[in-house]
């Protein structure tokens, strides 16, 4: 949801520091997040765009900005409302649903979350230095950590996962395994 506004904000030229312009947008936007996990912004599927190194080094700027957090933790807050939601994002245990039944915090070392999103552009055919992606996801962490508002925490009560070594199959068995654990 952060990438799609912050999408929004480059493609209408919205000034960050324009809190009306930036109001009147956030009350305008229609963000849809389907079964398939595709993001729907404004009618249009912007799944691949918001995943470009553009919004990479856009995002936390955007999502730092207090009137932005509060929309968007409104708008997940409705969309949870009922439970059974799966969600992923860095305040979602600690600010939009602290009271959930489970949180997950998955993490892994730099190096290696720099090498995945390497080659996630790469198959959409963006080539990136491998030093520039290091670089913007580091300030990323550094300005999510260190944000004022919803600041990226790890929940006191979360089950903390290290990624680094594990498949995607072996992610979700980890996170299934939390699930069952659960149930039982």
């Amino acid at each position: 949801m952060y990438r799609a506004v912050t999408l929004k904000v480059v493609r209408d030229g919205i000034d960050p520091d324009n809190v009306e312009k930036l109001s009147r947008m956030l009350k305008s936007t229609d963000i849809v997040i389907d079964r398939e996990n595709r993001i729907w912004l404004d009618g249009e599927d912007v799944t691949f765009q918001i995943r470009t190194p553009e919004i990479d080094r856009l995002v936390s700027v955007i999502s730092a900005i207090p009137l932005v957090r509060e929309r968007l933790v409104m708008i997940q807050r409705e969309l949870g409302r009922d439970g059974g939601l799966v969600c992923e994002g860095r305040d979602i245990g600690t600010v939009v649903f602290p009271k959930a039944e489970l949180k997950i915090y998955m993490d892994a070392k730099l190096s290696e979350r720099t090498k995945r999103r390497k080659k996630e552009l790469g198959h959409r055919g963006i080539d990136v230095n491998a030093d520039d992606v290091r670089q913007v996801l580091s300030s990323r962490d550094e300005i999510d950590s260190t944000r004022t508002h919803s600041p990226l925490r790890i929940p006191g009560d979360a089950v903390i996962i290290d990624t680094s070594r594990l498949t995607i199959e072996g992610q979700v068995e980890r996170v299934l395994e939390e699930m069952r654990k659960l149930k039982s």
